[in-house]
């Protein structure tokens, strides 16, 4: 089984000026989603049909091949378009739009398994709907056999209301399909080549026509605007709420809960209200994540907390507690053990076992080695307005409140900074480093302002 997947409509009532398809739904494109369940159900190879934004699709998504719609003649010449990419392929066809990503893997093996069972020439999944407004009606013969399918525009007052309708995927016998294809017109009201036509052509020819239902017709909603695009959103997004519920994950409050589709969460790990999890993010075991945490592309570790923070981009180890208001940047890799505490900024950083960064830091470009401690209102000075410098931190190193360490600059092993210093030079291992003026009592001073 191989693929087609129209992708080529300018999407207009969504009013923006990213192509329909790249629009997230559960934190990844909505033709990722669509190209991953194709993939699922046994797909072999999938052709993505391209026009609108056509530039911005191919460098977006990976992993499959396009060809270019250049004028959007309607969903049959769409399919025409790839006609040359099948021309040695004589086995099943699968046809999907790029604008349907709730559908999933299990349900398109099903689909076409049924359309390889039933030897049929043609198979189109439909979907009863509570409104069916907008969507080709499926019409029946007397027997409940497939008859023909008709455009909502050109569907007549009885037609209109049958609530079976065409879910926009197919699958064909490849050489039936483009042999048909060449028999469609475009008489219809948008003057379109319309793919479901071919099922007609087909039927009068008489090969065999199969319609499946789908068992759920929120799998096959398609998305035309911003209102359906935030509802597919929220379909997707209690989806993977239930699924990470039965794999042992702690949701508190699901409704308050937004977890993307690629996010992996360790069992008894608990998710608290006012929580995002995006991107590739993974967390382990029995972890305690939120109140109102967002962690994006993050690796976590086992046992960590992290509560009322923004993580992107880094790792974090095992039993770290983060927060409250902790910002972890790209770069960073936090190791075990480590406590990093309220009003913290850590960015592109590599932090020891056992270190404490308490409250009130930032480290920058900074190697941090093991069981240090970051004293209250310590800083790395890590640009000079041109260039980025590191800083190096050795082993159980005591950094004094109000430091700053002007990089590049090294502590060594076991070394100390006194409070209020500010560090540009090297610090030996075991050496305490006072680097502040004099302190000068002037007396009377305060009369003499007065």
């Amino acid at each position: 089984m191989e693929t087609i997947i129209l992708a080529a409509g300018k999407g207009t009532r969504m009013k923006s000026r990213l192509p329909k398809v790249l629009h997230k739904v559960g934190g990844k494109p909505m033709l990722r989603h669509v190209i991953d369940a194709a993939k699922s159900a046994g797909s072999t190879r999938e052709v993505v049909v391209i026009g609108s934004g056509a530039e911005l699709v191919t460098q977006q998504i990976s992993g499959v091949e396009f060809v270019t719609q250049a004028e959007q003649l309607g969903t049959g010449h769409a399919v025409l378009c790839a006609k040359d990419k099948f021309a040695n392929f004589t086995g099943t066809l699968m046809v999907l739009c790029g604008d349907t990503p709730l559908f999933t893997g299990d349900l398109l093996k099903k689909f076409a398994d049924h359309h390889k069972n039933s030897k049929a020439a043609a198979t189109v999944l439909t979907a009863e709907m509570p409104d069916a407004t907008g969507y080709g009606r499926i019409i029946r013969e007397d027997d409940g056999t497939f008859k023909k399918i008709v455009e909502h525009k050109d569907a007549n007052s009885y037609e209109r209301q049958i609530r079976e309708v065409n879910a926009g995927i197919y699958c064909f016998d490849a050489a039936k399909l483009f042999r048909a294809l060449t028999a469609v017109k475009n008489e219809n009201a948008q003057g379109e080549y319309y793919l479901p036509d071919v099922l007609t052509i087909l039927k009068n020819e008489g090969e065999k026509i199969s319609a499946v239902t789908a068992d759920d017709y929120t799998q096959t909603l398609g998305i035309n605007s911003r209102a359906q695009l935030a509802e597919a959103d929220k379909i997707l997004r209690q989806r993977k709420n239930l699924e990470l519920m039965n794999s042992g994950v702690t949701i508190v409050d699901p409704a308050s809960t937004f977890i993307d589709a690629e996010v992996e969460v360790g069992m008894d790990t608990i998710i608290f209200p006012n929580t995002y999890l995006e991107g590739a993010t993974k967390i382990g075991e029995n972890c305690a994540i939120g109140p109102s945490a967002r962690l994006t592309n993050m690796k976590i570790g086992d046992g960590v907390q992290a509560q009322f923070c923004y993580c992107h981009d880094a790792e974090i180890g095992d039993a770290v507690t983060l927060g409250p208001y902790v910002h972890i940047r790209p770069g960073t890799k936090i190791s075990s053990r480590v406590k990093i505490g309220n009003f913290v900024e850590v960015k592109n950083s590599n932090i020891g076992e056992g270190s404490k960064l308490p409250h009130l830091q930032y480290l920058g470009d900074t190697d941090m080695g093991a069981n240090c401690n970051v004293g209250c209102g310590s800083v790395t000075c890590n640009y000079d307005g041109k260039k980025k410098f590191r800083t190096t931190i050795g082993d159980n190193v005591f950094v004094g409140c109000n430091t700053n360490l002007v990089a590049p600059v090294t502590l060594g092993n076991g070394a100390y900074t006194a409070a209020g210093s500010t560090i540009t030079k090297d610090v030996p291992a075991d050496n305490l480093a006072v680097a502040r003026a004099k302190q000068t009592n002037i007396a009377g001073w305060n009369d003499k302002r007065k």
